[in-house]
């Protein structure tokens, strides 16, 4: 697939994930409220984009998630020029799909919606943003590379480590660890210019990507292991 190709799947994959966040939340909601216990509808949510981005060609929704792969090794057909091209696609992903929730979700559900929003001074936010998009892209790519055989058990493992994560971060910079959704409701809010968007909701966790794809790379990676055993 060529590099416009598959940025514009990744937009499109993006649109999708963004759109289907505040509904999701809701979902839980409701669902809590008339069973009165707290549901997980993330292992549902990481099983139907998972297919979705496979029909896509492997299209991502997070620029972190793709530069992690990338400097990880893991992905030998990308390179700098695609990441480039990818993600801006991705960031106006995010503002379709902001837009397009903003539009059909009925107006009492409007002020429930949890986005991005910094509860720290910016170096805090931008500490928390890269060390917890460092472990989230970690524990991902050891799930996914060497994790378990069976793929319901992987997208477990995946969907308990993001919740985990996302619940970390919630009292310092709602969290985001994408950049994309994060610029999506920049954009609609009015901060899309702004040095807080860039420096907490880009650098913060792109860093924490590329941290994460390193050690993985030079510590865990299979072809490592493989290596250290012939020698």
């Amino acid at each position: 697939m060529g590099v416009i190709k598959s940025a514009m799947a990744d937009a499109l994959l993006t649109s999708m994930w963004v759109f289907s966040m505040p509904f999701l939340k809701i979902l839980n909601l409701e669902i809590a409220a008339f069973l009165g216990l707290q549901p997980s509808l993330w292992l549902l949510m990481m099983f139907i984009f998972t297919i979705i981005g496979n029909a896509l060609g492997g299209a991502t929704f997070n620029p972190t998630a793709s530069f992690a792969f990338y400097a990880a090794g893991l992905k030998k057909d990308w390179s700098a020029l695609s990441m480039a091209v990818r993600f801006p696609f991705q960031a106006a992903g995010g503002v379709v799909g902001v837009k397009i929730v903003l539009g059909v979700l009925p107006r009492k559900y409007k002020e429930t919606i949890k986005r991005p929003s910094l509860k720290v001074d910016m170096q805090t936010g931008f500490l928390a943003e890269g060390l917890l998009t460092f472990g989230l892209c970690l524990a991902l790519l050891v799930i996914l590379v060497r994790g378990p055989n069976n793929p319901l058990l992987r997208l477990l493992l995946m969907a308990i480590s993001t919740v985990g994560f996302v619940g970390r971060g919630a009292n310092y910079t709602g969290p985001s660890m994408n950049p994309a959704n994060a610029f999506g409701w920049a954009y609609i809010n009015n901060w899309h210019n702004s040095w807080e968007l860039y420096y907490v909701y880009w650098m913060g966790p792109l860093i924490g990507a590329t941290l994460a794809a390193w050690v993985f790379r030079f510590l865990l990676s299979p072809s490592l292991s493989t290596k250290e055993k012939k020698a």
